[in-house]
């Protein structure tokens, strides 16, 4: 009995209809990049300095420009490693006494300026930028900081909850049902988040967020690589992580139009909603069919691809069957991760350089887009570094194997980051080179496994742990980092 593998084989692997469904799927990642480092422009921390209703009116009675304003009232301006007294404290004084003169008030008082007590803003911040971003508008800043990385974090926690289930999901209901269900709370749960009245209903939509979209992006990788044959699986799962860098370039042209953070997370959230078009688009897994016993709608789908390549089914099509070595009905679960002691060593090895590779990856990423003079362009050149390392993977994969590349990649990036501690503090375009190529091969579990293999082995990228550990990694500015 013909598998169906052996039927792609006859009506082609990746003929007309499997490159329409993975150009369709391919807008799966591109649309998610937002959610995993939307951070970058919705939390960006602008400099920012005190607030006090008294000096506005003296700088407006003096005439003083915004330099001058910065110059002679607000503590520790220009000092190396001082950026905390000029952004979170503020001089103890009344600038509304009538004896501060225009040229340098604090002059005039009986303590020097080197003496005179700091007590943190009272009255808010003022923000250098011209929209807005959930720092400005909740003032996360100083000592609320860590509700930044919170929020982050509770992204990432959404993504590890939601790993636990949703690949179970998958296989007990179907790949298509888990990508629309979880398509549509995604995309509700990001207008949610653009329009949540305070701080802790935008951090709880976050997280919602978090808990479903994973499930968009492994349900539309399941489907694409189990449509195809297997000769061409390994490219087609590179290339759907490539339309995640795509995404991130795209996010940085959206943000850079877009400077407002609720409407930028509008922006992002929307076209979401267009997945749920995919179910007149998109067929369910014919592997998947088979594995439940649906032989008679599997054939049907098989006969579409063929009609749609342009090939003649084969004639003894409708006595397709799962493949061989699965000949029961699928009950996954995550005991089948240590089952078998070969199994269970490559799991753990996995979950560990997901772990190790979300630590690298979101801290030098989350670094690289916050800072220099441009955070827009500079987020871009970094995701432009996920090129060469997704055709370096393409062109050695099927030459030299799954291990070397793995190895090198870890080996290169690991020499990098040491190589950094020595490098001057003011070349942060070399960030940029490092994190891209540390990333474990996309098919570096054989695709036969469950697919709850591959959700735990994901879980464990955008574990909290994981990835509030990348948020908190910043190696420039340290003001109050911190995860829960």
């Amino acid at each position: 009995m013909p598998t169906v593998d052996d039927v792609l084989e006859q009506v082609g692997e990746f003929g007309w209809f499997q490159k329409q469904v993975f150009l369709s799927l391919s807008l799966v990642p591109i649309a998610l990049a937002p959610i995993s480092l939307g951070i970058v422009f919705l939390g960006f921390t602008p400099d920012h300095w005190c607030r006090n209703p008294g000096v506005a009116e003296l700088s407006q009675r003096c005439g003083w420009s915004l330099a001058d304003e910065l110059n002679y009232t607000v503590p520790g301006l220009g000092a190396e490693n001082e950026a905390f007294l000029h952004q979170c404290m503020q001089y103890e004084v009344d600038w509304n006494q009538s004896t501060l003169s225009c040229t340098d008030p604090l002059s005039s008082l009986p303590d020097n300026r080197s003496r005179l007590s700091l007590v943190p803003c009272q009255h808010g911040w003022v923000y250098d930028m011209p929209g807005s971003s959930i720092v400005t508008e909740f003032n996360l800043v100083c000592a609320n900081a860590w509700k930044m990385d919170l929020f982050q974090s509770g992204l990432n926690l959404g993504f590890f909850l939601g790993s636990l289930g949703i690949g179970y999901i998958a296989d007990r209901f179907g790949r298509k049902l888990c990508f629309l269900g979880t398509a549509l709370v995604t995309a509700v749960s990001g207008v949610l988040t653009a329009v949540a009245p305070d701080y802790t209903f935008m951090v709880l939509f976050r997280l919602v967020q978090g808990m479903v979209s994973k499930g968009v992006w492994m349900s539309g990788y399941t489907l694409i690589t189990e449509f195809v044959g297997s000769s061409y699986r390994r490219m087609v799962s590179i290339l759907y992580q490539v339309a995640f860098t795509v995404g991130l370039g795209v996010l940085a042209g959206v943000a850079y139009a877009i400077p407002h953070w609720r409407w930028l997370q509008l922006a992002v959230s929307l076209p979401t909603f267009l997945f749920l078009l995919y179910y007149w688009c998109v067929p369910e897994s014919p592997r998947w069919l088979l594995s439940q016993r649906r032989n008679t709608q599997a054939v049907k789908i098989m006969e579409h691809i063929a009609h749609r390549n342009g090939k003649p089914p084969p004639a003894d099509l409708k006595m397709l069957s799962v493949e061989k070595n699965v000949m029961e009905k699928l009950s996954p679960s995550f005991v089948d991760l240590f089952r078998s002691p070969t199994l269970r060593k490559y799991s753990l090895v996995l979950m560990y350089l997901w772990f190790s590779s979300s630590v690298l990856y979101q801290g030098l990423i989350l670094h690289v887009g916050a800072t220099g003079e441009n955070h827009y362009l500079d987020f871009f050149y970094s995701s432009l570094v996920e090129f060469p390392s997704a055709f370096i993977m393409l062109v050695t994969i099927d030459r030299v194997g799954r291990i070397y590349p793995l190895a090198v990649s870890n080996l290169v990036a690991a020499a990098a980051c040491l190589i950094m501690i020595f490098i001057p503090h003011d070349s942060d375009s070399l960030l940029k080179a490092v994190g891209p190529f540390h990333s474990p091969p996309p098919e570096t579990h054989d695709n036969s496994i469950d697919l709850t293999n591959m959700w735990y082995g994901k879980s464990l990228q955008y574990q909290p742990f994981g990835g509030c550990a990348g948020r908190s990694v910043d190696l420039k500015t340290q003001e109050n980092p911190s995860c829960v």
